[in-house]
């Protein structure tokens, strides 16, 4: 009986550390995972644009640009986009407004002020 209380310990201890090595590592990755170098002058209908060594885009060096996202086959990437994603989080949890707290409000079609022609 406590050799079996010995090994529920036992997996508990070792479960729990793989938990907290998996928030750490989630915690740690990188913020663009998708993010590669490519020749912009590769472009291929069939294919997209070719992965090349980041020190192409590093380097300043032409024709080098990071693109973002996409779906990677071999050495090339498409469907993606040389915009690099919005960060999600880290604002002022207000939309809407100014700096100062005021709301900014737009007219447009529908947008229920101003008044009709006649």
């Amino acid at each position: 009986m406590a050799d079996a209380r010995a090994q529920l310990r036992s997996t508990t201890v070792v479960l729990g550390g793989m938990g907290l090595l998996a928030a750490a590592l989630t915690a740690c990755s990188s913020s663009d995972p998708d993010k590669r170098c490519v020749d912009r002058d590769s472009y291929n209908v069939a294919k997209g644009y070719h992965v090349v060594s980041d020190k192409n885009c590093k380097s300043g060096s032409s024709g080098g640009a990071y693109y973002y996202g996409g779906k990677k086959k071999g050495s090339w990437v498409r469907s993606g986009s040389f915009t690099a994603p919005r960060k999600s989080g880290g604002g002022s949890g207000r939309s809407g407004g100014d700096s100062d707290g005021h709301s900014v409000h737009r007219g447009g079609f529908g947008s229920g002020h101003g008044s009709s022609g006649g």
